[in-house]
This record gives structure tokens, C-alpha cells and sequence, in this order.
């Protein structure tokens, strides 16, 4: 027998398979959270399979999303990126994906890590919602609009509040399953995939 799932992820097996895996697990690896907030950036004007079905395209084309390189391409990365079929291959967020590696490198060289930066936020422990529907789950939320106001001070681009939203749920920050979801800690103690 099939387990309850989030609605927004049926139909696909890629999207069931990251609904299953990943979305809403804590993730505290500095690198991935990079890539995470490059992704959902990405993803803005768009749907997130979009960006899924590319994921391996985009990690390919980024020197596997390593920050450190990606702060150093110029102009001539640029053309070949806005060249490359496996991406989305919009300029301004070509652009802001460097200009967002090296605002992530400068705060790694700051205060703290990228990873406790951000999950300072929640008190370093993922809040748990118990929405019943997805009409009920936000879009974004009070925080997420402070964590992207923070973020552009930060020097960060294509960190609005709802990206920001996206981010806190893709990396466990926030878990928005829904309620009578197998994902959803409540179930978890209970039930076995």
C-alpha cells in the first residue's frame, strides 16, 4: 500500500522520489545549502520540477555548485552558460548565482558558517507546522522576509521572502508536510516507507 504523500508531489517520479528523500530533512552541509539557495533562486518565475528535472545539468554546468569557482567566472562563463541547454538560461540569474558565490564566501570568512548563519534563524531546530492542506501553507512568512532582507544586506540577489520560504522547507528549516502525510513528523514514529 502506497503511503499518504504531499499532493504537490504526485505524478512524477523524480518529484515523489524528492518529496521522499529530501524535502523538509534538516540539512546543515554548508555546500548544500549553497546549493539549495542557487536552486531555488533559480526556480523563481518557475515551477520546482523544472528545476529539479535540471538539477544534475545545473551541477554540471557550475563546476558541481563549488562557490569558490563560481565566484571567479567572468564574462566569458556567462556566454557559455547562457549557451548551455541544461540550465535555464536567464542571464540575471546567471549573474546573481556568481554574485551569490562570493557574498556566500565573504560570510563564510565572517562571523560564522553559511550553515549556522541560516539555521540560527530557527534556533538551530526545524519548526513544524501541521497544515492540513496545501491551500493552508504560506507562500512566505514573517521570518522568511527578515532572512531575505538580511540576505540582500549580505550582498545576496534572487533571496526574496518567498525563495527564501522555498529554501527553509526544500532544507528542513521549516517542515511543511502536511499533516496526514507519511513525511510529516507526527507520522514518523508510526510509520515505516
Amino acid at each position: 500500500m502506497e503511503p499518504k504523500r504531499c499532493p504537490w508531489c504526485l505524478g512524477d517520479t523524480l518529484y515523489t522520489a524528492y518529496h521522499d528523500q529530501e524535502w523538509g530533512n534538516p540539512q546543515h552541509d554548508n555546500q548544500k545549502l549553497f546549493e539549495a539557495l542557487i536552486l531555488d533562486g533559480a526556480q523563481a518565475g518557475l515551477s520546482w520540477i523544472t528545476i529539479l528535472k535540471r538539477r544534475e545539468g545545473y551541477r554540471a554546468a557550475f563546476d558541481r555548485m563549488d562557490p569558490e569557482k563560481i565566484a571567479r567566472y567572468g564574462d566569458q562563463d556567462i556566454e557559455r552558460l547562457m549557451g548551455d541547454g541544461r540550465i535555464i538560461r536567464n542571464r540575471r540569474k546567471i549573474v546573481s548565482t556568481i554574485g551569490n558565490a562570493q557574498a556566500y564566501l565573504a560570510m563564510m570568512e565572517g562571523q560564522c558558517s553559511f550553515s549556522t548563519w541560516l539555521w540560527n534563524w530557527v534556533d538551530g531546530k526545524p519548526r513544524i507546522n501541521r497544515f492540513k492542506t496545501m491551500t493552508n501553507v504560506p507562500a512566505s512568512t514573517e521570518l522568511s522576509e527578515k532572512i531575505s532582507k538580511a540576505l540582500k544586506k549580505q550582498g545576496f540577489s534572487f533571496v526574496g521572502p518567498t525563495i527564501i520560504y522555498a529554501l527553509m522547507q526544500a532544507v528542513g528549516m521549516v517542515n511543511d508536510h502536511l499533516t496526514d502525510c507519511f513525511r510529516h513528523p507526527d507520522h514518523q514514529r508510526t510509520q515505516v516507507l
